[in-house]
């Protein structure tokens, strides 16, 4: 018999796999907790934690007073396929476009869906402060103190007692605090590359990594990727095969922008891989506590024992984001990585590290995090919804499992950056798909961040930016008739 922690899951998915294959129909009623429990020899706790996964995923709504049932989900719209990149290494060059998208996704009297990043609405803004007033009051010695270091000892135990969420044991005197999530990704791939060096990863990929590679003058190996299971290990394997590989550069789970996350046996697989190739893989665990599926939060580098993985993260996208803390945990890379970030910028603001230590211990985290994720999937949910019926026809709008980004892909003739300029002038921010990779690629996709606020404004602001790609798809000149 299985473990009860595991034991949830499986029933989790069995009923998953009801609902979605239509075994079971919207708005019917589900066992109670006592007979779920009776059903499958579990505990009354086991039948709860399963309960509570199919809420994560939206596929169960709870009544007061009448139980569980079925969700009703509005229709779906396509997914796009796998993607196909250009099987070789490109240089990077998209600065100047990321700062211009950037510029005006934060810009005031905009309407932005430019940015993957979530609004303050989404956290405890008053236990954020409080936590920092006490840290400063508490330890105000350390104000007038020049911190020296790797990061506060508190921090980087909290740090590790995290970790064992993403099912990774990690000694404390190994990590590394940093600014931020991309600060440590930069110092993994400083430790592990030189100019020119090729780094594979996924297609589409985040920009911020394309721009971390154009800045340290490393080449961009785009591998295929499926919007739902990410990155494809087979095509990964076949470019380590046939081009001098130098690291990867991941996102495993809710992969930025298509929000893909690998099954568990590819994880297990990838960090065979990577160990028997002796290749250095960054794993970007920025957003695994938002992934609705408990399995695909576990971190690939949970199955590394040989220190292969060098796991990156920080907490501004799930706790705190204006404290900027960043963690790196480097392997076997982690004295060169350590030398770096002292003499790159040296040590972390002390009072804020023991702010963040305190955030990271409350027992009200969990919680969080599940309140987030099913106000994010009830947002996303609409947002599909708005974006089938008011963008062109035969757009795909990807479905993650998690996450607040979509990736919208449009009939081919919509010119993303065209459609980019048109919204501007309406005071509405995207991001053109070319912004996501080094080749040119997904000129006809935009990716649209639903994490910031969320009421009448932002979705006319979504339907109207259907209204123009629609307007683009009338303009464009007809396709010659076939001979």
């Amino acid at each position: 018999m299985l473990a009860e922690d595991t034991k949830y899951l499986q029933i989790a998915q069995t009923l998953a796999t009801s609902i979605r294959g239509g075994v079971l129909a919207r708005g019917e009623r589900l066992p109670s907790l006592r007979d779920l429990a009776a059903q499958h020899g579990v505990s009354l706790s086991t039948a709860v934690q399963a309960y509570r996964a199919l809420e994560d995923m939206r596929l169960v709504e709870t009544r007061p007073r009448s139980g569980f049932f079925v969700a009703a989900r509005p229709p779906r719209p396509p997914v796009p396929e796998a993607t196909q990149p250009p099987p070789d290494s490109r240089e990077v060059d998209i600065d100047a476009l990321a700062a211009h998208t950037l510029r005006f996704a934060h810009e005031q009297g905009y309407i932005s869906f430019g940015a993957a990043s979530p609004s303050d609405e989404l956290f405890s803004v008053e236990r954020i402060r409080r936590t920092v007033m006490r840290a400063a009051q508490r330890h105000r010695a350390v104000l007038c103190e020049y911190a020296l270091g790797s990061g506060h000892d508190e921090l980087r135990r909290a740090v590790a007692r995290y970790a064992l969420r993403l099912g990774c044991q990690l000694k404390p005197r190994d990590i590394v605090a940093t600014n931020s999530c991309l600060e440590s990704i930069t110092l993994c791939l400083r430790a592990v590359t030189r100019p020119g060096d090729i780094v594979a990863l996924e297609s589409p990929t985040y920009f911020g990594f394309l721009e971390i590679l154009q800045s340290l003058h490393l080449r961009a190996l785009e591998i295929p990727t499926h919007p739902r299971d990410g990155l494809s290990l087979d095509a990964l394997e076949l470019a380590l095969d046939t081009q001098p590989v130098k690291a990867l550069l991941l996102s495993p789970t809710l992969s930025n922008p298509m929000g893909g996350s690998l099954p568990t046996a590819d994880r297990k697989r990838l960090a065979r891989l990577v160990s028997e190739r002796g290749i250095a893989m960054v794993e970007d665990v920025l957003h695994n506590d938002l992934a609705e599926q408990e399995e695909r939060r576990r971190a690939v580098r949970s199955f590394d024992p040989t220190g292969h993985v060098m796991l990156c993260g920080s907490f501004s996208k799930t706790i705190a984001p204006g404290l900027r803390v960043g963690w790196v945990e480097a392997g076997r890379w982690t004295e060169p990585v350590r030398r770096m970030k002292m003499a790159t910028s040296g040590s972390q603001t002390t009072f804020v590290e023991l702010a963040m230590a305190e955030l990271l211990g409350h027992t009200g985290n969990e919680a969080g995090f599940r309140q987030m994720r099913h106000t994010i999937g009830v947002r996303v949910d609409e947002a599909r919804r708005l974006i089938a019926g008011s963008f062109p026809k035969g757009t795909r709008v990807t479905d993650p499992a998690g996450g607040y980004v979509l990736w919208v892909e449009m009939p081919r003739v919509v010119d993303s950056q065209a459609l980019f300029t048109a919204c501007l002038a309406e005071r509405i921010a995207i991001a053109p798909g070319t912004l996501f990779s080094a080749s040119d690629r997904y000129r006809h996709c935009i990716r649209l961040g639903v994490g910031g606020r969320w009421d009448d404004a932002q979705r006319h602001a979504l339907m109207r930016i259907g209204e123009l790609a629609r307007a683009l798809v009338a303009a464009a000149p007809a396709l010659p008739a076939a001979a």
